[in-house]
């Protein structure tokens, strides 16, 4: 019984009927100039519909009183964008138009239903309204003057449902819109996920570096290459802390252009971060790396990032080869390292899927396993 009587506690009922008289006003402007034709309005309606504009007023009014609180409505605000939108919005105007109509002479005749049988139990006769006129007096009508009021709440509530049901289907978003809004989330989640393997990238890389390099100091016990270490942490910590306050620019919503981002060409600040830990580096880069892409040249960097953190992670201080050669139409990546006995030590596979995710987003291919006593990873970016 509780859950029967929810509707009347709820504003959307209120509302939405509110939304289902709101035709009427017009209606009954008219009906004062012309009554004998009270179908004139809805010929007005067609092309009242086929504006754009008139699309987004009714889309905002119906979210604004059908589905206030729901965060999803399921009805757009957009203008009408084809012709198939603008039909739709006739449909709606027309459909609305018949709603309100129904509404109007189910609220009317349910009221002065119920005072026709609470009069008529009190002893008055009927005032002659249709179908209520031949009532003769008797107290027995008391028992059923709540009916109509009864009838009156579920019609209210079924037609509320009625009107929000046909708002989503006629002024709901097209399959452009839907569409749309699909790339747009999809755009959402790709920028979320480059700035998560932005974050791995860069703080993963120094926070290697920096264990390795206080574990090698530790183990050595020089003054000398104590101070060197301390300085490589220095020097890591502070890019990783610039790169860390750009993505947080980036979440912010901070107008941070892309060309901050490194690039291949300060490749060189990897290179001497790994050997700073002990590594022995052998670089060789080729071709003109200057001249490559700025969205390529960006993830080649943190694919080069990427391979030596998990060289240093994963392998510690061992010989370590890289090759950046840029052709005419390719960047060719290549990292080998030894592999050692296995070290303890923390991983699940991101990095490499990292590697793999960036890769395949530039259309590019990447490797990454053993190969001949040796861990390689061999990427290949387009640069076009």
């Amino acid at each position: 019984m509780v859950r029967l009587l929810r509707p009347l506690l709820r504003g959307t009922t209120y509302t939405r009927l509110l939304h289902l008289w709101v035709p009427m006003l017009m209606e009954s402007l008219w009906l004062f100039i012309d009554p004998e034709r009270p179908w004139v309005p809805a010929l007005v309606l067609v092309p009242l519909g086929l504006l754009p504009a008139v699309r987004r007023g009714e889309g905002v009014q119906a979210r604004l009183l059908l589905t206030p609180d729901a965060p999803e409505s399921g009805i757009s605000e957009a203008p009408a964008a084809s012709w198939r939108d603008r039909l739709r919005t006739v449909a709606w105007l027309e459909l609305r138009w018949v709603l309100g109509w129904v509404t109007c002479f189910t609220t009317v005749f349910s009221l002065v239903t119920a005072v026709e049988l609470a009069g008529c139990a009190w002893g008055h006769a009927p005032s002659g309204m249709p179908l209520l006129d031949r009532l003769s007096p008797a107290p027995a009508w008391a028992l059923l003057s709540p009916l109509p009021l009864l009838a009156l709440y579920g019609a209210v509530a079924g037609l509320g449902a009625l009107v929000t049901a046909c708002a989503r289907r006629l002024l709901g978003p097209s399959a452009a819109e839907r569409l749309a809004a699909l790339e747009e989330r999809t755009e959402r989640l790709l920028e979320r996920n480059r700035i998560a393997r932005e974050l791995h990238d860069s703080i993963g890389h120094a926070l290697t570096v920096a264990v390795v390099q206080a574990g090698a100091a530790r183990a050595a016990g020089d003054p000398e290459f104590t101070d060197r270490a301390l300085g490589a942490i220095e020097e890591t910590g502070r890019a990783a802390l610039a790169d860390l306050e750009r993505v947080l620019g980036v979440l912010r919503e901070a107008e941070r252009p892309a060309s901050a981002r490194p690039t291949l060409v300060d490749a060189d600040r990897l290179l001497e971060s790994a050997r700073a830990s002990g590594a022995t580096v052998d670089a060789d880069v080729s071709g003109p790396v200057a001249a490559v892409p700025g969205p390529v040249s960006r993830e080649g960097y943190r694919i080069l990032q990427e391979s030596l953190t998990n060289v240093l992670r994963h392998a510690g201080a061992v010989p370590v080869r890289v090759r950046v050669a840029v052709t005419d139409d390719r960047l060719l990546l290549r990292v080998r390292n030894a592999l050692p006995e296995p070290i303890p030590g923390p991983g699940r596979g991101s990095g490499l899927r990292g590697i793999r995710e960036r890769a395949a987003l530039l259309g590019g291919t990447a490797h990454t396993g053993p190969e001949r006593d040796e861990w390689l990873v061999r990427v290949e970016l387009p640069l076009g």
